[in-house]
């Protein structure tokens, strides 16, 4: 059974890389792919991109508790190759797309069928124990670095063959992923384990609400949207960003995020094994939220290119907080809810990419053209407040003894 567990996780683990290196080799070539279709600045780009962003959050926020739930009653593995067959249409339409509009009828198939990551949180859960699932959880997130560590650095150096390269190259690996998975990849959820698909569970508000039953879970679920809100001050507006203050070219925003990669498989694969154990979850939560802020505190005031990239140190050691915190949530939910859970974890991500990038990337292009005061860096600001802010509440919601016993 063990060697079993573990041949899943490696599964999941080389399937979930080959989709993150698909949106990895995409990012760097962004920015210009929408100024070049749109006719204006990087600067001003960033804001139809924010809208690009929102089209794929919406559509995920509504299906993705419809996902999380199918795969409750019909297993991951389905759930999951459809996801990872959604993803490859979706690069076509952005590889061939010959005007903005059809940019956004390819995130939106995306977002319809984006489960991966909420199906993929679901089968590790299936097949976790308590003792291994932060540990577990924390391979999502290395395969998030490692595929950022491939992904944007071939992307950057096929932008040179033209800015579409990258996106056919996005489209061919997630197909073959899904072909890959369609072989290799087992079931988790044994069917005594399956429950009815219920649509009052399904839909997005519906799966909101599964967060609020009980106070701790709450108030964990507020800690971890405004953890994905700040986020969205790195996700969304690096690429403009770095072009617009420091003139970075594809290859170098391609190597920022390949360092980002590299730095979060370390914490993810290494660090993240040592410090749990040793801290806890809680003061792991605490500690990952602390090194976040800082580092978006000194993304913020960076005044010379070197700087981005010392500064992305302290900012990815925040990663051991994001595993601790799926892991307490997920302890206190039974094996035939867990894929609710991650639909409804997923639900919250979506609301912060619905709001985030608009809030993020406009602040950016307000404080570049018209502001009174040029501050290219306030949507780091704003981002450090938030880890603050969540911070603030993890350590009132697990300083609770209630917590432990829920």
């Amino acid at each position: 059974m063990a060697t079993s567990r573990q041949a899943a996780i490696k599964f999941i683990f080389v399937t979930l890389l080959i989709d993150v290196m698909g949106w990895g080799l995409i990012i760097p070539v962004m920015p210009d792919l929408i100024s070049r279709l749109k006719n204006i600045p990087v600067n001003e780009a960033s804001a139809y991109g924010a809208w690009l962003l929102f089209a794929y959050a919406i559509t995920q926020f509504v299906f993705a508790p419809v996902i999380g739930n199918l795969s409750d009653k019909y297993g991951r593995r389905p759930v999951l190759l459809c996801s990872l067959l959604g993803f490859g249409v979706d690069y076509l339409f952005l590889a061939f797309a010959p005007s903005y509009g059809w940019l956004f009828i390819g995130r939106i198939i995306a977002g319809v069928t984006g489960a991966s990551f909420t199906t993929a949180a679901a089968y590790i859960a299936d097949i976790s124990t308590p003792e291994n699932r932060a540990k577990n959880f924390g391979m999502i997130g290395a395969a998030f670095g490692l595929g950022f560590i491939i992904g944007p650095a071939i992307g950057g150096l096929l932008a040179g063959w033209g800015i579409r390269a990258p996106f056919i190259a996005a489209a061919i690996l997630c197909l073959l992923n899904t072909l890959y998975g369609f072989f290799v990849l087992p079931e988790s959820l044994s069917k005594e384990n399956r429950r009815a698909f219920h649509w009052k569970r399904a839909n997005p508000f519906g799966s909101l609400r599964f967060l609020r039953r009980s106070p701790a879970i709450s108030g964990l679920a507020i800690s971890f949207f405004l953890i994905y809100l700040a986020a969205q001050s790195v996700q969304a507006n690096w690429n403009f960003f770095t072009k617009f203050r420091f003139h970075w070219s594809d290859k170098m925003i391609g190597y920022s995020l390949a360092l980002i990669g590299l730095l979060v498989a370390a914490v993810q694969v290494g660090l993240i094994r040592v410090i749990n154990p040793k801290l806890g979850n809680n003061r792991s939560i605490y500690l990952g939220l602390f090194m976040y802020s800082i580092g978006l505190i000194l993304f913020a005031f960076a005044s010379q290119s070197w700087m981005m990239f010392a500064f992305l140190v302290p900012y990815c050691l925040g990663g051991i907080a994001g595993p601790a915190l799926q892991s307490t949530l997920a302890g206190h939910i039974p094996p035939n809810e867990q894929g609710e859970l991650q639909g409804a974890l997923t639900s919250l991500m979506s609301l912060t990419t619905i709001i985030g990038p608009l809030i993020m990337n406009n602040l950016f292009k307000y404080f570049t053209t018209t502001a009174p005061i040029q501050f290219p860096g306030v949507s780091f600001l704003l981002g450090a407040i938030c880890m603050l802010l969540s911070t603030l509440i993890a350590w009132q919601v697990l300083g609770k003894k209630k917590i432990l016993t829920t």
